[in-house]
């Protein structure tokens, strides 16, 4: 059993399901969990609105009966504005209070822009409106407290944190710590193994997924949409894209890293996939991934694990220098 054995949850996301109107085609919850619990998940997030019931008994009771139980839940809200701000955040506290009372663990935020939730477009904020933004989180982090839950911050392609500055600039203002989304950060122009490298003990919460740099590009240059990109496949099984998973998968474990792994494969449907195919063999193709990297790591000798991270932190000098 690998030290990330029972951490690994998903994400209705993966199967298509997701809070931007006309996004697709939705799976039912029943599909959707007990694929999840098919391939050895332990846990899921909660996804959009009305995926599954807001009633924490009715809630426990269909996790239970796909033997998942729920660990948070993606929350995107307008964090920068101060018109409204009080009502934004009771209702992020209604949510908080689903979460807790369904035993999750972890509140993950993104700074959603004010206009429409389809992640097509982000903010650039004024030096107020990160005073704003950074106020809002602690907020939200203390409720989230109050209520046994770690209030993480998402940064997320079409969020007013979603280029490498903002994310910095995030991490500058700001003790929250991060959900480290290994895809919208490359999407956005970031590394997402550097990030993790240098500020392991920022990260709570990671959403796993790989991607295909050259779409991100077309992405991040507007020359595609981001529901374009997805659709094209722009996110894929981890191994299979352009992120550095193993390797950022061992950085966090090496840092101590007790979170979970969440994993991650936007994409977008048409219709149910016959039994067996669809999003449930992405899935399981990245659950192999992960539980192999794990396996590997534990089994190195630990002279040989010395020279990788002394190899990796050479590399990683490296770039700082060409930079």
């Amino acid at each position: 059993m690998t030290v990330i054995a029972g951490r690994v949850a998903g994400a209705p996301i993966t199967w298509g399901v997701c809070e931007v109107p006309g996004w697709g085609h939705q799976l039912t919850p029943d599909r959707v969990l007990g694929e999840m619990a098919s391939i050895g998940l332990s846990a899921t997030e909660l996804g959009p609105e009305g995926f599954l019931p807001t009633d924490p008994p009715a809630l426990r009771d269909l996790l239970d009966r796909h033997g998942l139980r729920l660990v948070g839940g993606f929350h995107p809200v307008v964090l920068h504005v101060e018109d409204g701000r009080d009502e934004r955040l009771a209702a992020t506290t209604a949510y908080a209070d689903l979460l807790s009372a369904a035993g999750a663990d972890v509140l993950v935020l993104a700074a959603a822009s004010t206009g429409p939730r389809d992640y097509e477009a982000a903010p650039e904020l004024t030096e107020e409106e990160w005073k704003v933004l950074a106020d809002s989180v602690d907020r939200i982090a203390d409720v989230a407290a109050e209520r046994g839950l770690l209030a993480t911050v998402h940064p997320h392609w079409g969020t007013a944190v979603e280029r490498p500055g903002h994310v910095e600039r995030f991490l500058e203002i700001s003790d929250a710590p991060l959900c480290l989304d290994t895809g919208h950060l490359l999407v956005g122009g970031s590394d997402p193994l550097e990030v993790a490298r240098a500020a392991p003990e920022r990260i709570a919460h990671t959403h796993m997924k790989d991607v295909d740099a050259a779409l991100a590009e077309r992405v991040r240059s507007g020359e595609l949409g981001y529901a374009e990109g997805v659709r094209a496949g722009m996110y894929r099984p981890l191994g299979q894209g352009d992120v550095d998973a193993a390797g950022i998968v061992r950085t966090l474990l090496d840092a101590g890293y007790a979170g979970w792994f969440v994993l991650e494969q936007d994409t977008v449907l048409d219709g149910d996939p016959a039994d067996g195919t669809g999003p449930v063999v992405a899935a399981s193709t990245s659950r192999g991934f992960i539980g192999r990297v794990a396996a590997e790591r534990e089994e190195l000798p630990a002279d040989r694990a010395g020279k990788e991270r002394a190899a990796q932190g050479a590399t990683s000098a490296q770039r700082e220098e060409a930079v």
